[in-house]
């Protein structure tokens, strides 16, 4: 038996961010026999709390191939390997996810080194890698990068294989050992009696679609206590109850859970855009995470009299103008203006982030180029305002429509963009087209633009660029 023992870095912790670095040990229980290290081109921004973490810069990665350039290297890699990885569903599900942009599914069967940790090294005060590294003497000299992490990992897997064969126990046990992750855990259909929730009827459960769409967990009051989207609601609620997941959260969801309901898509973005508004509108106490409800504040741009685009943050409900970008509060505004005033290397004062009659501060450490008390003209200032102001999301101030799969193969689904703002989403038969925005508004369910939402489309738009047709 081999295994391969992965680690990657990514741009965030979350869909759909991109993979930043990839390495790979393969082992055979007892030593290293080959490895694989790349950094990877995500084809995206690298935010700076990333890099602090990292140390992987956009500079690092820009002539670093692209994924869909190494993807064969990693398949052929891991060919008839056990993929390994200290909390393996992280790793595990970016990698899927990046191979099915590209078309190809990825399978491979999993175990998770955390999960094994707790196994065979029982009542450590903690099962993060660094703390695993400290505690049992492992060498784990850069943290938080993929082949460092990996090699710990990686003589982490030997010491657990030790024990392993010590105590006469199997790494891979059978579907009730608990050990191997299926390729299907986190979409497993199947789950057994004393897995699903104690006040969930059977037959609700059963009764579930394996179809695209947004669901809902219902307390015994019927309150909407947990929303979910996923492209197999019965899977996705199937690995809500593994019994691998016993985290005190999960526990507490699964002891609540009275009743399941769902609403079908068909469309991935509808689910996620419907999601997104329907955890704000209930408030659900299992989603804490996406539970802001409101984006009064907005960031801005316009042109001074002097030519200059500046750009500034305000209340919403205060500005005629449409915002660039929503934010939750002013602070979160600030930090999001300032961090492209990095970026592209904007003058603070142009963006009502620095008051003073004369230069910026910036300039004064020869960061600003003086646009500040004119020594830069307004042309060249504005061609980096202008790429800084894309940035904010791709489709500001314009008209379009992006089309994607209905709920059945009789129709189709929109989701409407009028002047750059999120206007909602609708279906309409897939022979019937669109003469102007006025049809779509009508055709459609409104709802409201927010930060979150402006993440969830431009994403979507740099995945499929193909769907989006202007109005």
């Amino acid at each position: 038996m081999k295994y391969a023992i992965v680690d990657i870095e990514t741009t965030g912790g979350n869909f759909p961010d991109r993979i930043t670095e990839i390495a790979i040990f393969i082992h055979d229980g007892t030593q290293i026999l080959d490895k694989y290290q790349s950094l990877i081109n995500p084809e995206c921004y690298i935010p700076p709390f990333i890099t602090q973490l990292t140390g992987i810069n956009n500079e690092m990665v820009k002539d670093a191939p692209k994924f869909y350039e190494i993807a064969k290297d990693i398949v052929q890699f891991t060919q008839d390997c056990i993929f390994v990885a200290h909390n393996v569903n992280f790793d595990y599900n970016f990698i899927k996810a990046e191979f099915q942009n590209i078309g190809y599914n990825y399978h491979r069967k999993l175990l998770c080194t955390v999960r094994l940790s707790r196994k065979f090294f029982p009542k450590l005060p903690s099962y993060k890698l660094t703390s695993l590294t400290s505690l049992l003497n492992i060498s784990h000299n850069q943290a938080h990068r993929a082949e460092s992490d990996a090699h710990a990992t990686a003589k982490l897997f030997g010491l657990i294989y030790e024990k392993a064969i010590a105590q006469n126990k199997n790494l891979i046990e059978n579907e009730d050992g608990e050990n191997t992750i299926n390729d299907n855990d986190v979409f497993a259909t199947e789950i057994t009696l004393k897995q699903i929730p104690p006040k969930l009827p059977i037959a609700v459960f059963e009764n579930l679609p394996e179809e695209t769409g947004v669901y809902y967990m219902h307390d015994e009051q019927g309150s909407v206590i947990y929303v979910g989207k996923s492209n197999n609601i019965k899977g996705r609620i199937a690995s809500h109850f593994a019994p691998n997941l016993k985290l005190k959260k999960t526990i507490s969801l699964k002891n609540e859970v009275a009743d399941i309901s769902f609403q079908l898509t068909g469309s991935e973005l509808i689910a996620l855009l419907l999601e997104d508004s329907e955890i704000k509108k209930y408030l659900p106490r299992f989603n804490q995470a996406q539970r802001r409800s409101k984006s009064p504040f907005g960031i801005y741009a316009n042109y001074s009299q002097a030519g200059y685009l500046q750009f500034w943050v305000a209340k919403t409900a205060k500005n005629a103008l449409t915002p660039l970008a929503l934010c939750q509060s002013s602070e979160q505004g600030r930090r999001l203006l300032y961090s492209k005033i990095q970026e592209f290397n904007l003058c603070p004062k142009m963006c009502h982030l620095y008051q003073t009659k004369g230069a910026c501060f910036d300039h004064q450490i020869h960061k600003c180029k003086g646009a500040c008390i004119g020594e830069e003209d307004a042309e060249s200032y504005n061609q980096r305002a202008l790429l800084a102001q894309d940035y904010f999301h791709t489709y500001a101030g314009k008209n379009f429509v992006i089309w994607d799969k209905g709920r059945n193969a009789d129709e189709k689904s929109m989701i409407l963009i009028e002047n750059g703002l999120y206007i909602g989403w609708g279906y309409i038969n897939k022979n019937d087209y669109l003469q102007n925005i006025h049809e779509a508004k009508e055709r459609i369910t409104r709802e409201y633009d927010n930060r979150d939402i402006q993440k969830i489309i431009t994403a979507w738009i740099k995945k499929y660029p193909k769907t989006v047709k202007k109005l």
